[in-house]
């Protein structure tokens, strides 16, 4: 087994491609060492001192520190992933929530008066935001929609990297102002 990495946007964040499907539908991420009882591979590679987040995408995985040098780090990070895979334990241990998605959608917030709207906002993200923001190993979700404010939540290499909030203002606002008149402003949550 050949085990790609590539470097994201974010120095914190390393993107670790091991040619295969990590996650079968909705990105998943483990933000502590308690949300990584549902997986057996995110609790292992929590393990790795100074490893303080993982996340799924559909075919790679995300890997953010918050200390130590990626070249010390990355051999026991690659050696996790490898002997995952090789032992063919599942990615979620027995009963675990299949996905974020079903969270994510649950503390969505905005007027339903605003539904047509956020239906155009969403159909945006989904289709010309999320599959770039994937290429550097991270999600992006909606969360809400108020007062012309649309707030988004960043995952993975986005969440926490220092070129997010450029790709916010400049990037996905410009995007959703030009296709989406309602649209004033864009935050992070």
């Amino acid at each position: 087994m050949f085990i790609q990495t590539e470097a994201t946007p974010n120095p914190a964040t390393l993107k670790f491609i091991p040619g295969r499907v990590v996650v079968d539908g909705s990105p998943m991420e483990f933000s502590s060492r308690e949300s990584a009882t549902r997986s057996p591979l995110a609790e292992k590679l929590f393990d790795v001192p100074g490893v303080t987040g993982v996340f799924y995408g559909s075919d790679f995985i995300t890997v953010t520190k918050a200390s130590g040098e990626w070249q010390q780090l990355k051999p026991a990070i690659l050696g996790a992933i490898m002997e995952h895979y090789m032992s063919g334990a599942p990615l979620l241990a027995d009963g675990a929530a299949p996905s974020d998605a079903e969270l994510d959608d649950e503390d969505e917030f905005f007027d339903e008066a605003d539904a047509e709207t956020v239906d155009m906002i969403k159909d945006l993200i989904e289709t010309r935001v999320r599959p770039a923001v994937a290429n550097d190993g991270g999600d992006i979700t909606f969360r809400g929609f108020k007062d012309g404010i649309v707030y988004l939540n960043m995952k993975g290499a986005c969440s926490g990297c220092p070129s997010s909030t450029a790709t916010l203002q400049h990037g996905i606002q410009n995007l959703l102002k030009h296709f989406v008149p309602d649209v004033v402003e864009v935050r992070p949550m």
